[in-house]
């Protein structure tokens, strides 16, 4: 006990996010349990325990016990292992003191009671010394014991024996004992008897007589027991009138003792006997305190609180407990110290008593030397002695205007402040924000945009929302910005969340408990932190001696003298000289140290900053050193250097720690580092302060030494920064989306509701090196490890800064393997840019995305590699650490390799592409270069490069690469739209892998997704001359657009009919370019029921039809000629399919009714849609007799009226702008554009039948009507007898007579200018004729007309002539011969 200890502590939400914790509802079998009490407003935050204790064995390690969520849940956190923290919640209040036991070496049981007088049992099974517990838990877990001698609302205090018997003190003085005759199992229950104790014996009753106490005075406040294991089963308690009392299992009280309400001067050695006073005492407190202790003997220590003494906080008697009596052994006061104070715990543990205060809302222990006898353990009979946190500086409001006085943003500042490690916890920030934004949400006006966004992180949300309410405002009467009124309001904005911040810290580090850690060290519980006693190394215990004015030791007088140097500079001179030491150590040196310091010193006039007394006496203090070099190289061993005491050798570290420790020891570990460091930090800055005031002096001072303390000086700041950064960049906080932790809050039945949305706490930095660096010493005592970890980083071991030593590099590279960024480019500027850390440099700027300034660097570095490297050996050293396989390498080769790797896992091709081709440069002969040349291919082609793709491709002497690459190309240029480019590619020697590439795309890539590759393929055909491959290319698109087309909706039937129109007359075009005879195609055939319907039913002739089969191999496919003509043809068709789909949507629902060519003309015919449908028709070679006898129809309405022409769409026919144009009526161009039609698709190969067509429709409906004299004409002239006979069939008899008049009379013209000169040279119907003169002889007179008589008496007459003529004509034939 001769070293001094010193408080080490970390907060539990940095550890364990208590949103994320396994919440175990705890059900109760009681009818009518009431609602939990709502707790007040002037409560801790919910996260603060009330109660905590410790637990220790060694097959759980340490576990911490808290009462949290105002008595609702008991959480288990173990301290020694890895396993996540375990939650229980209760469905009413736990009284105090709820306790965790060893059941069999295999189970942990918790025994708690609630206020309801509800006794739990909870069984938590040990799973395994690395995890403790798990979820879900076992078959009856739970067990709960409803008491018998209790009331509803039950006030007691609970203290647990072990696991068979608990206690319950009473307010009235009495002792309920609960013992477990059985306990249960996974099936059964626990078995309790209740016993109730009475403290009023007649030794009782006769001692209340005697002091005449209050009726309150009998309440027990504390309660104690001997630890386990013990056969001792007796319980000591403390009443409040200060009585202390044995209870013994079956007898209860057996022994009372009255204590004293003061302590008697000096210690008592002998027993004292309770005695009346001439007033009464002052009752204790009533709350449950821990005010006795039992320890090995059996010994009793209690605690007698005097709140009014100002002269300690009490004092302690020790009684021994032998039997059934109490013997005073000792009394003794506590130390003058604790005034004022509250004891929160206190344990005797190894030989020394151990006590926890409550000094103003800080803890503080206590430690002395058990004054058992005369004879005191300490040496030189020391008292009590003191342990302290180490210095931090609290956030007030001068501390806060401290930080403005070097340069920065006032929000920038701030928020490093709260955000540093060990000043606020997560918990607290949390807490803080939401308290701050509920406040701003009650003010009047608008919300800020700020107050209503959800944020990544809790570092971002309060950045973003402190302040937010300030707004820059202008003067009511200049209109100028009041920029000062902003920063000061901007200011007490930030300095009002601060304050919130420190009242809710200052309640998390309320101290409730002590206990013993697996090494017998002394562990500590507050609130929401947990700490432990470590030894105090030098830099610790001097800085706390300077700082309180207790002087040091003489071998330390410069430091000392350095420290007043310090604090009579001031804290702006202090901040102003910092800033500038910052700047001159991450500068390179191009000078004496002994001429730069004093060039600076002068033009900072910094003697000014102290008075002229000040500076005497610092002068006169150092005249008086003998040897103030030998005195600065002192401080530097302080400040670079590890205690005798404190730092092991490395072997015995490995041998004496397991290879890894539990987060808790890490993050105390780093705690303990962070204030050995800022005392260090202190010392050295006094110390380059003390060299600027002997600036003048310094030049007969060794170089070295000067050049030492500055790297002295970088290798702690850098430290000193790195304890200072939390991890909020390598690991952000989430937003609450997870279903699991969703669940977990719900688990813990909203007592969360005030909790912040993140999930698991991130770890600072120095405990994510210390894992990474200090792995096998973290788990040694603190001091050690916290050494052996600074010891480690080597950034103490440097003597110059112009070297950046191979240690100092690695702190660097491992906090940018980490993705600590920020920290990473902060460190790299303290050092010179060797090659080594230039290549930290690039690494950082690959990691931040600056490629460009990453292969610059990297570029420069290919000098430090090869055969002609001038590195020196400490440059090679530091480069191998950080290179991979942590050597140099052999060649440039080798390390444009490396870098071509790293930037290809950052994704920067375009530098990926650059040291790829400078590997090829410098590429071994026997080196394959295959993935290399890969690399630049494919490089240049992901970057759109493409000439220098095509180049590298043509270049690569791997013909496979080549081909793989050409493919990879050619698909990417048509997915870059480079097309135009890429066929001004010749790609000589792999044309045909392009064609295959392009074949294989338009083959299977969707038609309708861009790029179209039909349309690139047919392009490369048409480029290369090959127009049959490029009308086969279109033509296949517009196969597959077909199969298409009838299965989407209608919004895309439009769309892809174009581009099928658009393929079938490219394809026509092209096939148009090849001579007419083999203007043909080739393709698969299609089988029915597979693929696409043909566009028409147009028989395709195929090749295989006449072949035979044993000319030909089996399994064949059969193949497909198409022409030019069906090309055309399903163009045709297809357009006019659009054409009626866009007039009538509804067809797309009944799509096969325009399948075939025919329906489809029809449907035009239906829709007068005359002009497409001739066209159609036309070539498609269908019919066209419908279709004139509906346009025969049309004209013939429009004769009779003409008005229909408005009713109707005739917008294809007969209101074209060429048909308007026409002179005459509608039914006149109607008759007009009839006439044009029949010219133009009716003639002697047809024979005319669409004219008889027409001609029959109009005599079928205008019988009274004539037939237009140029119909009439145009079929007398080629069809005279068809036309007798059809006016015969519709009865137009005088026509029919005048037709067949007509035929005679010009067979008569013919024979009279040309005899014939053989026979049958003329013929006429006679039949017919003789059928029409019989038809008129029948037919009754008086319905014929004067004409149709005349006209048959004319008939009748010239048959009869012709046939004298005929017979005449025959017998001078016949005469002739």
């Amino acid at each position: 006990m001769a070293n001094n200890k010193v408080i080490i502590s970390t907060h539990l939400s940095d550890i364990y996010s208590p949103f994320q914790t396994d919440a175990v509802s705890v059900q109760t079998s009681k009818s009518h349990v009431p609602f939990p009490p709502t707790p007040a407003d002037d409560e801790p935050p919910i996260e603060h325990a009330q109660h905590a204790s410790f637990f220790h064995s060694v097959q759980t390690g340490a576990i911490l016990l808290r009462l949290i969520h105002n008595g609702l849940i008991v959480e288990l956190v173990s301290l020694s292992t890895e396993t996540p923290p375990i939650r229980f919640v209760f469905p009413y209040t736990v009284l105090p003191n709820p306790a965790l036991v060893l059941w069999q070496s295999r189970e942990l049981h918790v025994l708690a009671v609630t206020a309801t007088g509800s006794l739990y049992r909870l069984v938590v099974p040990i799973q395994s010394p690395q995890q403790l517990w798990s979820t879900p838990m076992v078959n009856n877990w739970c067990r709960e014991y409803h008491l018998k001698n209790v009331q509803d609302s039950l006030q007691a205090l609970v203290h647990v024996h072990d696991a068979h018997s608990l206690v319950l003190a009473l307010t009235n003085g009495s002792l309920i004992r609960l013992d477990a005759e059985t306990i249960g199992d996974k099936v059964t229950a626990d078995h309790w008897t209740e016993n109730l104790f009475h403290h009023n014996t007649f030794l009782g009753s006769l001692t209340s007589f005697l002091h005449q106490g209050s009726a309150d005075g009998s309440h027990i406040i504390a309660a104690a027991s001997h630890p386990q294991p013990t056969d001792i089963g007796h319980v000591w308690t403390l009443s409040r009138d200060r009585t202390l009392r044995l209870w013994s299992a079956r007898s209860g009280c057996t022994s009372a003792k009255s204590l004293p309400s003061l302590a008697s001067s000096g210690r008592e050695l002998s027993p004292i006997s309770g005695t009346s006073t001439s007033k009464p005492n002052i009752l204790l407190d009533t709350a449950p305190q821990k005010l006795i202790t039992v320890y090995e003997g059996p010994h009793v220590l209690v605690f007698i609180p005097t709140p009014s003494s100002s002269s300690s906080g009490g004092f302690f008697q020790l009684f021994g407990a032998s039997g059934d009596r109490l013997q005073l052994v000792e009394t003794f006061e506590a130390s003058h110290d604790t005034a004022h104070t509250h004891l929160q715990d206190f344990a005797v543990i190894g030989g020394y008593l151990y006590t926890l205060w409550d000094r103003q809302g800080q803890a503080t222990v206590e430690i002395l030397d058990i004054p058992m006898s005369e004879v005191s353990n300490e040496p030189d009979n020391i008292g009590w002695r003191v342990v302290l946190y180490p210095y931090e500086p609290d956030l007030t409001p001068a501390y806060l205007d401290e930080l403005l006085l070097s340069p920065g943003s006032l929000t920038d500042k701030f928020f490093s402040a709260i955000m540093r490690p060990g000043v606020f916890s997560n918990y607290t920030l949390r807490t803080a924000i939401d308290q701050y934004t509920d406040a701003c949400r009650s003010l009047p006006g608008p919300l800020p945009a700020p107050l209503t966004t959800c944020y990544v992180s809790l570092g971002e949300q309060i950045a973003a929302v402190v302040g937010c309410t300030v707004k820059l405002s202008r003067d009511s009467q200049t209109g100028a910005l009041q920029h000062d009124k902003y920063w000061i309001s901007l200011k007490r904005d930030w300095e009002g969340f601060i304050a919130r911040c420190r009242a809710i810290e200052r309640s998390a580090r309320w101290p409730l408990a002590l206990g013993s850690g697996p090494r017998g060290e002394v562990i500590l519980a507050e609130r929401e932190r947990t700490g432990a006693l470590a030894v105090e190394d030098l830099p610790l215990r001097l800085h706390r001696h300077l700082r309180d004015d207790l002087g040091a030791e003489s071998q330390f007088a410069v430091c000392e003298i350095a420290w007043s140097l310090r604090t009579r500079m001031g804290p702006r001179a202090l901040r102003a000289l910092e800033g500038r030491v910052v700047d001159l150590t991450q500068q390179e040196i191009a000078f004496p140290f002994a001429d730069i310091i004093a060039d600076t010193a002068a033009r900072g006039a910094f003697r000014e900053a102290l008075d002229d007394g000040a500076e005497s006496w610092l002068v006169g203090r150092l005249q008086s050193v003998p040897d103030l070099e030998a005195a600065t190289r002192l401080i530097l061993d302080l400040v670079g250097g590890f205690d005798r005491a404190v730092k092991m050798e490395e072997d015995e570290v490995e041998l004496l720690l397991p290879q890894h420790a539990p987060v808790h020891t890490r993050m105390l570990t780093a705690a303990y580092a962070t204030h050995s460091v800022r005392a260090r930090y202190d010392f050295i800055l006094a110390l380059v302060a003390l060299l600027f005031f002997l600036a003048e002096d310094l030049e007969g001072w060794d170089p070295s030494l000067l050049s030492e303390i500055f790297a002295v000086f970088r290798g702690v700041a850098m430290l000193r920064y790195a304890s200072e950064q939390p991890a909020f960049d390598a690991a952000p906080f989430t937003v609450v989306d997870d279903a699991d932790e969703v669940a977990a809050r719900l688990r813990t039945l909203g007592m969360s509701r005030s909790g912040p949305a993140t999930s698991a706490p991130t770890p600072d930095l120095f405990p994510c090196l210390l894992e990474q660096i200090g792995g096998t010493a973290v788990d040694a005592p603190l001091a050690v490890a916290a050494h052996a970890f600074l010891d480690m980083s080597g950034l103490l071991q440097a003597t110059s800064t112009a070297h950046a030593a191979r240690l100092e590099v690695q702190w660097c590279e491992r906090l940018r393997s980490l993705k600590f960024l920020d920290a990473a480019r902060e460190t790299l500027e303290w050092l010179p840019r060797t090659p080594a850390v230039m290549y930290v440099w690039a690494r950082l700027w690959l990691d931040v995305g600056r490629g460009a300034d990453a292969a610059d660097a990297m570029d420069n570095l290919a000098g430090s590699f090869g055969p002609h490297s001038a590195l020196s050996f400490e440059d090679a050293d530091a480069l191998a650490a950080v290179l991979p396989g942590g050597r140099i390498f052999d060649s440039t080769f080798g390390f444009y390799l490396h870098v071509s790797t790293l930037f290809k896992a950052t994704s920067l091709i375009d530098h990926e592409i650059r040291f790829a081709q400078l590997a090829l440069s410098n590429a071994p002969p026997d080196w394959n270069t295959a993935d290399l040349w890969n690399t630049v291919i494919k490089g240049a082609t992901d970057l759109g490069y493409w000439d220098d793709a095509y180049a590298a491709l043509m270049s690569t002497p791997h013909e496979l690469l080549r081909r793989d690459c050409a493919q990879h190309l050619v698909h990417r240029m048509c997915e870059e739209h480079a097309v135009e480019r890429l066929m001004s590619f010749n790609f000589v020697g792999i044309a045909d892998e392009v064609e295959s590439a392009l074949s294989f795309k338009a083959r299977n890539a969707d038609p309708r997704v861009q790029p179209f590759y039909s349309r690139i393929l047919y392009t490369w055909y048409v480029t290369h001359g090959d127009y049959r491959n490029a009308a086969l290319a279109m033509y296949q698109r517009s196969r597959k657009l077909t199969a298409l087309i009838n299965a989407v909706d209608p919004a895309q039937y439009f769309a892809l009919g174009e581009q099928q129109l658009e393929a079938l007359i490219i394809s026509s075009n092209a096939l148009a370019l090849l001579d007419q005879k083999d203007a043909w195609i080739v393709l698969p055939l299609v089988p029915e029921g597979l693929g696409a319907a043909r566009p028409t039913e147009r028989k395709r002739r195929r090749l295989t039809k006449h072949i035979p089969e044993d000319k030909f191999a089996g399994g064949k496919r059969d193949f497909e000629v198409v022409k030019r003509s069906d090309v055309i043809a399903e163009y045709t068709l297809l357009n006019a399919q659009l054409d009626l789909v866009r007039k009538d949507p509804e067809l797309l629902r009944a799509s096969a009714t325009l399948r075939s060519p025919e329906s489809v003309v029809l449907r035009l015919v239906q829709s007068n849609r005359f002009n497409l449908a001739m066209t159609t028709a036309r070539t498609l070679e269908v019919d066209l007799t419908d279709l004139f006898s509906q346009l025969t129809r049309q004209c013939l309405r429009l004769s009779r009226n003409p008005d229909t022409v408005s009713l109707e769409d005739t917008t294809d026919w007969l209101l074209t702008d060429k048909i308007t144009s026409w002179a005459g009526t509608s039914s006149d161009r109607a008759w007009r554009y009839l006439r044009q039609s029949l010219e133009r698709h009716d003639g002697p190969d047809t024979d005319l039948r669409y004219s008889k067509i027409v001609f029959e429709t109009i005599t079928g409906l205008e019988r009274a009507s004539t037939p237009p004299p140029w119909l009439v004409h145009k079929l007398e002239e080629h069809h005279p007898e068809w036309l007798i006979r059809t006016c015969m069939r519709f009865e137009m008899l005088e026509l029919a007579l005048e037709l067949a008049l007509s035929a005679i009379r010009k067979a008569e013209s013919r024979l009279a200018q040309d005899p014939p000169r053989t026979a049958m040279s003329t013929w006429l119907p006679y039949t017919l004729i003789d059928q029409l003169l019989v038809a008129t002889n029948e037919q009754a007179q008086s319905e014929q007309s004067k004409r149709a008589m005349e006209l048959r008496r004319d008939l009748h007459r010239e048959v009869s002539n012709g046939a004298r003529r005929a017979q005449k004509l025959s017998h001078r034939l016949y005469q002739e011969l």
